[in-house]
């Protein structure tokens, strides 16, 4: 039998099953006799107490060997303290007599339910977090042993519902084959873990736990995101065979991670770095990339309950640009709505937020909050070398608009005898209107980046967080590239700079098309750079030129993706 899912972590591995199956607490509704109310507070706030020193006794452990996996633990430990939680539980306690079980668990599930249905498949996923939390209050709760998967006895195949951060913290990475999830995507902390462990990992396989039993011989290709159980013999050494030419490849592509990045005649290509969230990890790739093409700041205003302040927004921003120097910086402005939403706001309900109040409009309904931003980037300027980015521009008046903002912000900067550096001023091009008139629009920026991911939702009219569309959402769609040189021609003519900085910017097999296209800047998550400039060093701009003519040539997104497939694929 063969099982499908998402490949979320690459390799393969072939060995015997094993369920992990942490039984959940689900406490059942009930009430505290008049009287001891206070008893059941007085235990919650111990329980927490203790969930805390354990949380904190865990990142502690992970902190040298992994930093990354130990944050989770530091972001588990703010939702143990989250304010509003901690005002809800004492409230059903004392108020509504409900037991102390039944508090943390309803109060918790009125969160899980709100972060289950947003359309942002990052917050969504956030979810586990909380789930994780409520676990570990509630095994404390019920007296009961904290246990994950450090006492496995031999080498296996773990198959789980899902994994959270607790089941996972003293993992035995010696003793674990292969991760399979029936829950979870390629963002979960599955799938961090198993990245960061280099364990081959397949999650989101629907009814998994109904097929596996105990022990049974599995083989797991995590390149494809299948597993197939009870597998013959010669499949097992096919599957080994391939990991170890992948292996060898994946060592081959490292090799180039800190070279200068050019084509195989010598052609200077700039390679950025896609940043979420500049802590330490994230912004350490800055040694072996040009610049920073696509700054989200976001981040600053996710997961919390107020907004953050101009100082908050003015210490991460600054801490960005010291580091890329005199390297640009692609600092976006705030692009919430649609699928970011953030708790601080409200949002007015909207039957299409992809198409409504997002981006740059968001900004314009709310100057108060872009006026904090601006203000922020602009005192950071001195610090670093700031480019500022608006997204979702569709209009010579939404830049115009813009730019008026900036404008005034900094004359008022400067009546207080505020520093402020001299910036570009660039745009996203992701609306197609605005890149239908790129010819005018260049004419009003310094410099723009092609947001390939929502360029190629709105082109395609497809909702790329709609499962029942994802067939009409794709990137190798013809329009893409027709739109994407006719872009990269009017801003090469006017001696701009153009970069990309969606999912394409970052594909191995569609880059050297892009740069025989014009492209000469391309922006990308760490883990994308030493494949990307490992296909770039493959090839001539003569041949890359002759592959792009080819694309612009067929007439379907399969043929492209065929040809893409057989000619630039390392």
């Amino acid at each position: 039998m063969t099982l499908a899912g998402k490949g979320a972590a690459s390799g393969t591995a072939v060995g015997s099953i094993y369920i992990y199956n942490e039984k959940s607490f689900i406490p059942e509704e009930n009430f505290i006799p008049v009287g001891e109310e206070q008893s059941h507070l007085d235990r919650y706030l111990s329980i927490k107490k203790e969930a805390l020193a354990e949380l904190e006794g865990i990142r502690q452990s992970m902190q040298k060997d992994d930093p990354k996996k130990a944050e989770i633990f530091n972001a588990h430990k703010e939702i143990v303290e989250d304010i509003i939680i901690n005002e809800e539980i004492p409230a059903r306690i004392l108020n509504d007599r409900w037991t102390g079980d039944w508090a943390i668990y309803h109060v918790y599930e009125t969160v899980l339910s709100v972060l289950r249905k947003t359309a942002d498949s990052l917050i969504a996923e956030r979810a586990e977090d909380f789930a994780d939390v409520r676990a570990l209050l509630l095994k404390l709760w019920y007296g009961k042993a904290i246990c994950g998967l450090g006492s496995l006895k031999e080498p296996c195949v773990i198959a789980a519902k899902q994994l959270l951060p607790s089941d996972t913290a003293n993992l035995d990475r010696s003793k674990v084959l292969a991760i399979l999830t029936e829950q979870g995507g390629v963002t979960s902390h599955a799938a961090i873990i198993a990245k960061s462990y280099g364990i081959p990992a397949v999650l989101g396989i629907e009814g998994l736990m109904g097929f596996v039993k105990q022990g049974q011989l599995a083989a797991v290709d995590a390149y494809e995101g299948t597993v197939i159980l009870d597998p013959p013999e010669n499949l097992r050494k096919e599957l080994l065979e391939k990991d170890s030419v992948s292996s060898r490849n994946k060592q081959e592509t490292e090799k180039f991670r800190d070279s200068e990045c050019r084509t195989a005649c010598g052609i200077k290509i700039d390679i950025g770095l896609n940043i979420s969230n500049p802590n330490e990890e994230e912004i350490k790739a800055e040694c072996y990339t040009d610049f920073a093409g696509l700054f989200r700041t976001e981040f600053l205003f996710m997961g919390r309950n107020t907004l953050p302040t101009e100082e908050e927004q003015f210490t991460s921003y600054k801490k960005v640009l010291e580091c890329f120097g005199k390297k640009p910086v692609y600092l976006r402005t705030l692009d919430i709505g649609g699928d970011k939403q953030i708790t601080s706001i409200k949002f007015n309900h909207e039957e299409n937020p992809f198409l409504g109040n997002r981006g740059l409009r968001f900004c314009f309904n709310n100057s108060e909050i872009f006026k904090t931003q601006i203000r922020a980037a602009l005192r950071a300027s001195i610090f670093g070398n700031l480019w500022l980015m608006l997204p979702m521009v569709g209009s010579l008046e939404d830049i115009r608009k813009a730019k008026e903002y900036i404008t005034s912000t900094r004359e008022e900067l400067n009546k207080k005898g505020i520093a402020c550096a001299e910036i570009k001023i660039g745009i996203m091009i992701e609306i197609p209107s605005i890149a239908l008139i790129a010819d005018l629009a260049v004419q009003e920026v310094d410099f723009a980046s092609i947001g390939s991911n929502d360029l190629c939702q709105y082109l395609c009219a497809a909702d790329r967080m709609n499962s029942a569309v994802e067939t009409y959402y794709n990137q190798y769609h013809p329009a893409m590239f027709r739109i994407i040189k006719k872009v990269i021609k009017v801003f090469a003519d006017a001696g701009k700079p153009i970069s990309i900085c969606g999912e394409l910017g970052g594909d191995s097999s569609v880059v050297p098309v892009l740069t025989g296209l014009g492209m000469r800047r391309f922006s990308m998550s760490a883990a994308s750079v030493a494949e990307v400039k490992r296909a770039i060093a493959s090839i001539t701009m003569e041949k890359a030129e002759k592959l792009a003519k080819k694309v612009l040539e067929f007439s379907t997104a399969e043929d492209i993706e065929k040809f893409l497939g057989d000619n630039c694929t390392l």
